[in-house]
């Protein structure tokens, strides 16, 4: 098996079939999870019951409750663009999850079909996002915490947004029944140790004790110092690839480049933990 790191938001690894890993061989990809954040994996022959054997092996699977579901695997989440559809799933920079009291750890996505160009996908690293910033910014967001939510994304009104494109994401209700949540906006990255900024532009708010409208100046400064990573990993697909990204320090977003062709992907999601402020 061979690690080779693209930038510190990603590495690539080959000759490893992740069928048959042993033991020695997951620790090692799991020390490079830890250290890189992402992990792409190529010429792979992964069915929907290997997937799922392999993402047992990492955590604990998250049923996801917004995705429409494989028809025979419930913990497989169809992340689908058709020909005819305008929209995709994940079109812009974001973490899953967040919304979640414990933010699930990460998730592992197999490609199913690919249009014949197109279609990559992003990733930053948003424990370099906060290294870049002045010890003085660092102090300053570190006794900040922020606010996460679903429901203007899954919820109610989103969904009803959503018929003018197809319905590929469901269950309004479970949105409107989750309660928004609180994070540090830097957290302690569980298996690395290292600070992290904790905010996104899908799911967070506002800051904790401020209005939206105060909020709105600095959340967008952070997203735009972040987004401006000089180390993007750009992950270009082919038959049988996986990636494995974390979730608490990568952002990910899908390139909507490939209108009238189809795209399929098959995503497992990792239950995660409580995070700590740093």
């Amino acid at each position: 098996m061979k690690i080779e790191g693209r930038s510190s938001a990603g590495a690539d690894v080959y000759g490893v079939d992740l069928r048959t890993i042993d033991e020695a061989g997951l620790a090692s990809l799991k020390a490079a999870f830890a250290d890189y954040g992402l992990l792409i994996f190529h010429e792979q022959a992964l069915t929907p019951e290997d997937h799922i054997a392999l993402a047992g092996r990492f955590g604990e699977i998250n049923i996801n409750r917004f995705f429409e579901a494989h028809p025979a695997h419930p913990e497989i989440a169809m992340v689908r663009k058709e020909r005819d559809q305008l929209q995709n799933i994940g079109g812009g920079w974001h973490t899953d999850h967040s919304y979640d009291v414990d933010p699930a750890l990460g998730s592992i996505l197999v490609a199913r079909e690919l249009p014949p160009q197109g279609g990559d996908t992003l990733f930053l690293n948003t424990s370099d996002a906060f290294d870049r910033l002045s010890p003085g910014f660092q102090t300053m967001l570190r006794g900040l915490r922020a606010v996460h939510s679903a429901k203007h994304i899954f919820g109610v009104q989103a969904a009803t947004a959503a018929e003018v494109d197809g319905d590929r994401l469901g269950n309004a209700a479970a949105a409107e029944g989750l309660a928004d949540v609180v994070h540090p906006v830097v957290v302690r990255h569980p298996l690395s140790g290292r600070p992290t900024l904790y905010v996104n532009p899908a799911f967070t708010l506002h800051f904790e004790g401020w209005t939206a409208q105060e909020s709105e100046p600095l959340l967008r400064q952070l997203y735009a110092h972040m987004a401006a990573a000089p180390g993007v990993c750009r992950v270009r697909w082919a038959p049988g690839m996986a990636a494995f990204w974390d979730n608490r320090s990568t952002w990910h977003y899908a390139v909507n480049d490939y209108h009238g062709e189809r795209r399929e992907m098959h995503r497992i999601t990792l239950e995660g933990c409580a995070l700590e402020a740093a």
